[in-house]
């Protein structure tokens, strides 16, 4: 099983691949890790790319889960060879409460799905990002045209309620 899992910053999209990794067995690629190294500290694009490849050609038999939006790293790639591409569409003041959750739960370290020394952080351009910049008029009309790209592999989860019933499904 390939499965891409996209949306918006604090929709969940890390915890989902977590545990869709866990159920299916396969490995998952936190497209965070790839993006920042130490520091939050952006890396070049050429070398973002070459690691998505080589984990995409490495797994290219068997499944994988890869959480991330990045358009740049390979995101045509993933979709076309994903067996379920599943979309956070959370509210917006869903996502600020969940980053803020994050926050305080992993304050002055990094998470699992982060690189290391990305300790995690909150300031008001994330604030802003997570409550607009985020959700700008051509990130959602991107989402809209992977759903209507893919309909038959897509799955759109705007609640935690949806969430909830997705997670029941995959047990």
């Amino acid at each position: 099983m390939k499965i891409s899992v996209l949306g918006f910053s604090g929709s969940g999209k890390s915890t989902l691949a977590g545990a869709l990794g866990r159920r299916y067995g396969v490995p998952v690629l936190h497209l965070d890790r790839v993006q920042f190294a130490p520091g939050w500290v952006e890396r070049p694009l050429d070398a973002k790319v070459a690691d998505v490849q080589r984990f995409l050609d490495g797994h290219g038999d068997g499944g994988w889960v890869i959480d991330g939006n990045y358009a740049a790293l390979l995101q045509e790639r993933r979709l076309e060879e994903s067996d379920r591409i599943v979309i956070l569409a959370f509210g917006r003041w869903t996502c600020l409460r969940r980053v803020l959750a994050r926050y305080l739960r992993y304050h002055g370290r990094a998470r699992e799905s982060m690189a290391e020394g990305c300790d995690e952080k909150i300031d008001l351009e994330f604030i802003w990002w997570v409550l607009h910049e985020g959700r700008s008029r051509s990130h959602r009309e991107a989402l809209r045209a992977i759903r209507d790209r893919w309909p038959d592999r897509t799955v759109i989860i705007r609640n935690q309620r949806q969430l909830d019933a997705f997670y029941r499904s995959m047990a």
